[in-house]
């Protein structure tokens, strides 16, 4: 009895051509755990500039919205699209000139998020019980712990978190890069 075909397949020609440039693969899971790294001992730093990098997109968005409300000018919607343009150009602005306090303001709102999510994160696995609750009893305690030490140390804690979290992402991502290019380079070959 032949067993079940799995869901998705990958075409050979696609794990071929994966097999072929494993070592850009590899480049770019180095290169992230590298990044991720310097993220990590610069974290300060890397929320300023995160900040920065947000306020500019902002801008550009805005720019963008603002033109494209000026080419429909006899649209009934115009006004509020400039409206949205120029708002958004103004709130870049700011987090531009401002990056410290912006990256100040998105810590707190962080330490909410990991406050509200974890209390009912906990408060729904204790109460509905499903199963393996007890995971996501320990998933919501964490997220209250971090929103609690990020509150506490508020606005201290701005100097660490965004930076930290951007770091640990890059760090991750890097390593699961590399895996991918280990495991593309010594893969079974294609039929």
């Amino acid at each position: 009895m032949d067993s079940p075909a799995p869901a998705a397949t990958v075409p050979a020609i696609d794990i071929e051509n994966v097999r072929r440039k494993w070592g850009w693969f590899l480049a770019l899971g180095v290169g992230l755990i590298l990044l991720g790294m310097a993220a990590l001992g610069a974290t300060a730093v890397t929320a300023v500039v995160w900040s920065m990098m947000f306020g500019w997109i902002v801008v550009i968005g805005g720019v963008f919205e603002t033109v494209v409300a000026f080419s429909a000018r006899k649209w009934s919607g115009f006004l509020l699209q400039l409206l949205v343009g120029v708002l958004n150009v103004v709130v870049g602005v700011l987090i531009v000139a401002h990056p410290v306090a912006a990256a100040a303001g998105l810590t707190m709102l962080l330490a909410a998020l990991f406050l509200t999510t974890g209390l009912f994160r906990a408060i729904s696995a204790l109460a509905l019980q499903y199963p393996n609750w007890g995971w996501a009893l320990v998933d919501g305690l964490i997220s209250i712990v971090l929103g609690v030490m990020i509150a506490v140390e508020w606005p201290g804690s701005t100097q660490w978190v965004i930076g930290t979290f951007i770091a640990v992402v890059l760090l991750f991502r890097g390593f699961s890069w590399v895996m991918f290019a280990l495991a593309a380079k010594s893969g079974p070959a294609a039929a």
